[in-house]
């Protein structure tokens, strides 16, 4: 039976296949862009866990979640509150993203915006960078090992971080042969089903390495949530959902800005 991801990845991929641009030309206009603003720095400063906010304006599971949404002012509240860094959906079809939502909320903010999208193809790395996103998404579930490896080395080569997304710990140790990866987030969302389930994160963040920043992503709701990851060793939860129908965005983001868990002096790039 297909599912959602089986739909989202076909069309990302068929994309893909019918992207003929020269990468050697992507890979010359990303170095010419502006210094990022450094995603993964963000997340390690101050002394609460870094809360990521989302510009999510709908999922293929729930459909429409904010009509009207306008990107900057809501990133400029997500900033007000206490995030420590942006992700956007540019995903068109199925989440309701753009690349001008990713530039709008962007220009609206000083801190750093992750590209959040299906990074299936070199130049969706460089696109990424080009758009103006300091960090992009690669997605394990979504990648083989080949993948992994050739787009975390050249989001690296042209100055993106990259945060590796996995769901359980033999993804983790994929992500971790395959790549340098020093920021890990673990996906508390099943990308089949796209049920939640709100342990995941804490069963599972033994399996990433200390001295990497450890974010907890999907399903975080509550300030007891956010106490719990802290105190499972997150640096970071990325939220969408909860903070993008709050109705008070700028107030979702702070309550959640719990304090840190460890104190991890981390290394630096």
């Amino acid at each position: 039976m297909a599912t959602y991801l089986d739909a989202i990845i076909r069309h990302h991929r068929e994309r893909v296949a019918a992207d003929d641009r020269p990468l050697s030309q992507l890979i010359a206009d990303a170095a010419d862009q502006p210094r990022t603003r450094g995603f993964r720095s963000a997340l390690c400063a101050g002394d609460t866990i870094a809360v990521i906010s989302e510009i999510k304006r709908r999922s293929p599971s729930k459909g429409l979640l904010n009509d009207g949404l306008d990107p900057a002012q809501v990133a400029a509240a997500y900033e007000s509150g206490g995030a420590a860094a942006l992700s956007v959906l540019t995903d068109e079809p199925h989440f309701g993203g753009s690349t001008d939502d990713l530039q709008r909320a962007r220009a609206a903010v000083t801190i750093p915006v992750l590209r959040k999208d299906f990074t299936l193809g070199p130049n969706d790395v460089c696109d990424a960078r080009i758009m103006g996103a300091d960090a992009v998404l690669l997605i394990v579930a979504a990648l083989d090992d080949d993948e992994l490896h050739e787009f975390f080395a050249l989001a690296m080569s042209i100055g993106l971080d990259v945060l590796v997304e996995t769901h359980d710990e033999s993804e983790i140790e994929r992500a971790l042969g395959a790549t340098d990866a020093d920021l890990i987030g673990v996906n508390q969302r099943d990308l089949v089903t796209f049920s939640v389930d709100t342990e995941r994160a804490v069963r599972v963040v033994d399996a990433i390495p200390e001295g990497a920043v450890r974010v907890a992503e999907s399903g975080v709701s509550s300030r007891a949530q956010a106490e719990t990851l802290a105190a499972a060793g997150y640096d970071a939860v990325l939220v969408g959902e909860h903070v993008v129908t709050s109705g008070d965005p700028r107030r979702a983001v702070a309550e959640l800005a719990v304090p840190r868990g460890r104190t991890t002096t981390f290394p630096t790039q």
